[in-house]
């Protein structure tokens, strides 16, 4: 019980690796903060995190407004009075070859997938800093740190997540606030199952032939689920990454190192 009372706020935690992460830091000992938009997946975590005897606040949450974010940290604060890790794991996905990329789409992918990370992260900083002590860890991917034919906006947010990852880990060490991120590759959720119809036709293939042809990709030979990510992030919020700040750890079966 590494976490034993610790609190969590998980951004995006009704699904997919948000859940699984909610999941990983109870078993842990920490108690969750279901910041989610969809209340159903948001009550489906939530029942799961109190059936493993550790306490679970669900908070409407919409990461691009700051109405939400603050009431996110003040109801927080209300019902457990301190913030000690935040994972911030909202995000969303959209292809598209670069010509038809419009301003709307940037900006949707960008607000979300980097500029919110931003203020998700300023909200709480001053709770952990007041605190002294906090951990942070941001959502990346593989995508962060290699280039893509149709994924653009997508890619540049990510990288974005990498870079703020580093900025606020250097600003903020001297807090007491640690700073990390996880970047996965090919993970079975359901933003896979839309990329995967998404891009095929991009590419003239299936969503099937997409999907089989990105499996081949990975030199480990398997599908990444939401566990393989969770454990890494339970590893960057425990004590036993104690001295590691500002780091991008790539978990995606070698994807990267592969390229």
């Amino acid at each position: 019980m590494e976490l034993d009372g610790h609190i969590a706020i998980i951004t995006g935690a009704g699904r997919g690796i948000g859940r699984a992460t909610a999941l990983e830091l109870t078993r842990m000992g920490a108690h969750i903060v279901v910041a989610e938009l969809g209340s159903a997946n948001a009550e489906r975590t939530a029942a799961e995190v109190r059936a493993l005897d550790r306490r679970a606040l669900v908070v409407p949450t919409d990461v691009t407004s700051r109405t939400d974010l603050s009431a996110m940290v003040e109801r927080t604060r209300d019902e457990f009075g301190r913030i000690d890790t935040l994972v911030n794991n909202a995000g969303i996905y959209r292809a598209a070859k670069t010509l038809d990329i419009t301003e709307e789409h940037w900006d949707t992918v960008m607000n979300i997938n980097a500029k919110a990370v931003f203020f998700v992260s300023q909200a709480v900083l001053p709770t952990m800093i007041a605190q002294k002590r906090g951990v942070i860890v941001n959502l990346a991917s593989m995508a962060g740190k290699i280039g893509s034919r149709a994924n653009l906006p997508y890619n540049a947010s990510k990288a974005a997540v990498i870079s703020m990852t580093k900025s606020l880990a250097l600003a903020h060490a001297a807090d007491g606030v640690r700073v990390n991120c996880a970047c996965p590759g090919f993970v079975e959720t359901d933003m896979w199952a839309s990329l995967i119809q998404e891009l095929g036709p991009l590419f003239k293939q299936s969503p099937e032939e997409f999907a089989h042809r990105s499996l081949r990709q990975i030199p480990l030979g398997r599908m990444e689920l939401p566990e393989d990510v969770a454990g890494v992030i339970g590893f960057l919020v425990s004590p036993r990454s104690a001295y590691m700040t500002g780091q991008a750890l790539s978990v995606d079966g070698g994807l990267v190192m592969h390229g």
